[in-house]
């Protein structure tokens, strides 16, 4: 703030020199860090939030000149992430003293950002708690150090006017604390206090759970009295509505359930402190930082189960998370949460809740508090509301730890919108991921920003919601995209988007597994330069000669890809009936490897027998099928025939319950295991074929096998024909780096057993850390093979039709090369 000085005066041979510092370096303490840096060097000038980052002019001694140039970067404050210092000499202009001046808005292309969304930190959680303190139970205390960020902005540089705190004045102790350097809230753009707002307020109509509280009651307790009562509550959090319920509580959970027709997909569950997260599932150090770390994701941990359970009493209601071995926990991270929980002194309230995200099946998360009102009146019986808009709608990020690392699930808040660092250029563009779990990316040159999780393209009201993040990341990262990648499937409303909104600019379409290989690659700094052994797994993807793909060994590179192996081609009977009903891809499989439908088996009893008759016929015509080399398919069939899963009613429930089954497997003396054929094909590549597996399944289910350890060995035999195809693929081509992606390797168990088997081969084995190996990270892949620079043209020669979205035909042929480039 232009006025506050330090008291630093220039000698004699003094130097002055520019200094721009880019990154996340707004809204996280950067200036006063810079003011008290220059003032322990002696250094005099001014310091500046630009559209274009930090900006300081420093002058004073070369040593400390040369100091501060360093500093700046290894001593930044915790939230900020240098990317880059750049400085430059101007001639000494005698000042003194150090000022902070007022932000520069200029016609400098914007390269910074706001951090992410914060959880609240230890100086502001003390100061809640103190009666002493001016901000007791404020339920938006913040500083320089937490609060929000991302969700609040709503343009560069990062002031509290370009901001949904615009609206609120402050008081005048609040614009004391806000001018101060030496403060703690210097310049925390979302400062307040009880006397400058926001303002909580409740809304509770009443209805069949729970009586509406008294009118003269404070919000959050009366909706802590609705909670313990058994109702479901709508809270307004940092990037949109939760809706919450007791979660020990089971008629409340299974009212919730109903209500949001969840089926047997699991809620996420917030625990009121560590402790209590430990009572409940196993944690590592990791667990424990990532739970009480800044960003605090949903992790998903194993259960504790019986007499692991270290407090009988704190019980996590069976509908929470049915059929499943893990429970996604997270810890409070804004102060309503923490005072939804109860500070010393409230009346008792739920220890354990359930919150999951504000919205109807497949829609995206609700942040309007109109619309909350509206749109969530079948889903709860009351709302807990603040007047503080959210700008950004941010889900929860969801993690899982997978041999002793963070694994992303759902890459959101806390973590959007970090850059990731590119190891190549790109030219200016806009990648529109896929439709599951979608994400987009925009990028140029070093650095690509991949929004927080949109979700499923598949309503109007998630294509608008896409369409708004998309021209506000544009806003704060300064990209004007020049090109747009997308999927190559035709029917993707994501492409369709892209179609729409491309104008004259090229619209460039990337193989989708290809896509996930890029991406990894990308995460890990690879610059292309060498091929490596992707491998691909998932449930969906268009493959280039019709079929829907997903069990994919590539060549790749950024440049194009060759598809060295496949799991064995097998009918999938009616396109999405079968995800639903996994049995239909069990007698599938069955049938392509020869084996009899028998009553004896748990997927024949499970299809009706109608149904079976049809699909037989299905089967045998090749009527409303396509052929599919899904790896997530197998799962599914394995799944069915173990007797594990017949019907999903979430995506890939019937992978994660077979992962869960395997978990359970404590028979580590178990030598029987399954084995994959393979054999060569038509056009020189190899495909794994499952039938042999198959029949050992079939025999050990008729034999009584139990489904854990039938589960355990597929895996096995999965993490062995990864192994095994690697190798041949070392022998033939000399490649030594493994990449592992697609939405399969969310899967812990299974990843970890391929990196083991690999890495005692020798393998460098890159596995995802940074975004998500399901579609939730295909942007960035598509961004890396699209938006090169030397990319220019608008055809593909490889792959005709395309472009017009006309599939190839059935029986066309590849190129001769075996080599499939990106459509440009």
């Amino acid at each position: 703030m232009s006025g506050q000085q330090s008291t630093a005066v220039a000698t004699a041979e003094a130097q002055r020199r520019r200094v721009t510092v880019r990154g996340v370096v707004q809204g996280v303490g950067f200036r006063p860090f810079v003011y008290a840096l220059a003032g322990e060097l002696g250094l005099s000038g001014h310091v500046t939030n630009t559209g274009d980052g930090v900006v300081a002019e420093v002058e004073g001694d070369p040593g400390a000149l040369t100091a501060f140039c360093g500093r700046i970067s290894s001593d930044a404050p915790s939230l900020a992430v240098v990317q880059s210092v750049t400085h430059e000499p101007l001639p000494a202009a005698g000042t003194s003293g150090f000022t902070i001046a007022p932000s520069r808005t200029g016609n400098a292309t914007a390269r910074t950002l706001v951090a992410p969304d914060t959880a609240t930190c230890a100086d502001c959680l003390a100061e809640l708690r103190d009666p002493a303190d001016r901000r007791y139970r404020h339920p938006f205390i913040t500083c320089t150090h937490c609060g929000p960020r991302f969700t609040i902005v709503t343009g560069l540089p990062y002031d509290r006017g370009h901001t949904t705190m615009a609206r609120f004045p402050m008081c005048p102790a609040c614009e004391k604390e806000y001018g101060d350097p030496g403060d703690r809230r210097f310049h925390a753009q979302p400062v307040s206090c009880h006397d400058c707002g926001p303002r909580l307020r409740l809304h509770a109509p009443g209805g069949a759970a729970a009586d509406p509280p008294p009118r003269n009651a404070e919000p959050v307790a009366a909706a802590r009295q609705l909670l313990a009562a058994g109702a479901v509550v709508a809270v307004k959090g940092l990037g949109g509505y939760h809706l919450a319920c007791d979660a020990s509580n089971s008629s409340a959970v299974r009212l919730l359930r109903q209500r949001k027709a969840r089926g047997d997909k699991p809620f996420a569950l917030m625990c009121r402190d560590i402790e209590d997260a430990g009572r409940l599932v196993h944690l590592d150090a990791v667990a424990r930082d990532l739970l009480t770390g800044g960003r605090r994701p949903i992790v998903l941990l194993r259960r504790r189960t019986g007499v692991e359970l270290r407090n009988p009493e704190l019980t996590v209601a069976a509908e929470v998370a049915p059929h499943s071995a893990d429970l996604g926990v997270m810890l409070p991270y804004t102060p309503l949460h923490h005072l939804l929980f109860g500070l010393p002194g409230d009346s008792p309230g739920p220890r354990l809740l359930v919150m999951t995200s504000g919205n109807l099946g497949g829609e995206p998360i609700v942040t309007d508090d109109d619309e909350a009102l509206t749109r969530l009146a079948p889903l709860a019986d009351a709302w807990l509301l603040h007047d503080r808009p959210i700008h950004v709608p941010c889900d929860d990020s969801v993690v899982r730890v997978a041999n002793g690392e963070q694994l992303p699930v759902r890459r959101s808040r806390g973590y959007a919108p970090f850059p990731v660092n590119l190891p190549r250029p790109v030219t200016a563009a806009l990648a529109v991921g896929g439709d599951l779990k979608n994400t987009f990316c925009v990028g140029e040159g070093h650095h690509a920003w991949l929004s927080a999780h949109v979700g499923d393209m598949d309503d109007l009201a998630t294509l608008t919601a896409f369409g708004r993040a998309e021209r506000q990341m544009e806003q704060i990262t300064g990209v004007r995209p020049r090109v747009l990648a997308a999927d190559r499937h035709p029917g993707y409303r994501s492409v369709g988007w892209a179609l729409r909104n491309a104008g004259d600019r090229p619209l460039r379409r990337v193989q989708h597994h290809h896509a996930h290989i890029a991406s990894v690659m990308a995460e890990h700094g690879l610059d292309g330069g060498r091929q490596v052994i992707g491998v691909a797994f998932d449930g969906t993807g268009y493959g280039d000669d019709g079929a829907v793909w997903g069990g994919e060994f590539l060549l790749a590179d950024y440049d194009g890809y060759r598809r060295f192996a496949h799991l064995s081609p097998v009918q999938l009977p009616g396109g999405d009936a079968a995800v639903r009903r996994p049995y239909r891809m069990a007698l599938a499989h069955l049938r392509a490897a020869g084996i009899e439908w028998s009553p004896a088996l748990p997927c024949t009893v499970a299809c009706p027998e109608p149904e079976r008759r049809a699909l037989a016929v299905q089967l045998e015509r090749s009527l409303g099928c396509v052929p599919t080399t899904s790896m997530g398919r197998l799962f599914d069939a394995v799944a069915s025939l173990s007797g594990v899963c017949h019907h999903a009613g979430y995506e890939a429930q019937a992978a994660m319950e077979l992962e869960a089954a395997a978990a359970g497997c404590h028979d580590e003396q178990d030598a029987h295991g399954y084995e994959f054929a393979m054999c060569p094909t038509a056009r020189g590549s190899l495909a794994g074929d499952p039938s042999p597996m198959l029949a050992r399944i079939s025999a050990d289910v008729r034999d009584g096998v139990p489904a854990e350890l039938i589960a355990a060995r597929f895996h096995r035999a999965v993490a062995d024909l990864v192994r095994r195809v690697c190798g041949a693929a070392r022998e033939r081509h000399g490649l030594g780096t493994v990449a592992l992606s697609g939405g399969v390797f969310a899967n812990s168990l299974l990843s970890g057993a391929c990196a083991r088997a690999l890495g005692d081969d020798g393998f460098t084995v890159l596995r995802h850390r940074l975004v998500p190996p399901n579609d939730g990270g295909l942007a960035l892949g598509q961004l890396m093979i699209a938006a090169r620079r030397d990319r220019t043209d608008g055809t593909d020669p490889a792959v005709p039709g395309l472009l017009s979205g006309r599939p190839r035909e059935r029986g066309e042929s590849e190129p001769e090369s075996g080599r499939t480039t990106a459509i440009p």
